[in-house]
């Protein structure tokens, strides 16, 4: 089981990212049924208006359709599942926020990933994971596109 980051869903989107492939091959494995995923609320929301900006690029016309296209398309995915916020997970995000000073949609993935033993993707390791990289690292299963 896999937690998806918003980048790595962008990147899916994105023809042109940088790890577009990898990306793709993790949805390929979701589509076929291999792998099941989870994503965040709060990171479906930010896919929502991150995908308007990409897609804004090449059909400026249609980016806010296509992005609620591609929201509804994760959330009706039968191999996705969107987690709603318990208090287990309001409380584990909010250690994770003080502890590691990290994006907060960040901090959602992987809490995810901790109550549900699954590994957390991203896109690679941002500027603000650096200082505290070696801790998530060892504290969480974590696996990034930039790595395969």
């Amino acid at each position: 089981m896999i937690v998806l980051d918003s980048s790595v869903i962008i990147e899916y989107i994105d023809l042109d990212g940088e790890f577009h492939g990898n990306a793709k091959l993790i949805f390929e494995n979701l589509n076929q049924g291999k792998l099941h995923g989870l994503i965040p609320h709060p990171v479906l929301a930010e896919t929502c208006y991150v995908a308007e900006r990409v897609y804004a690029e090449f059909d400026p016309k249609n980016a806010g359709k296509r992005s609620k296209q591609l929201v509804k398309w994760l959330f009706s995915h039968p191999h996705l599942q969107i987690v709603a916020d318990t208090i287990n997970l309001a409380i584990l995000v909010g250690e994770l926020k003080s502890k590691f000073k990290l994006a907060l949609t960040d901090c959602y993935v992987l809490a995810v990933s901790k109550i549900h033993d699954a590994k957390a993707i991203f896109k690679k390791r941002e500027k603000e994971m650096q200082n505290v990289i070696n801790i998530i690292e060892k504290d969480f299963k974590i696996i990034f596109l930039e790595d395969f």
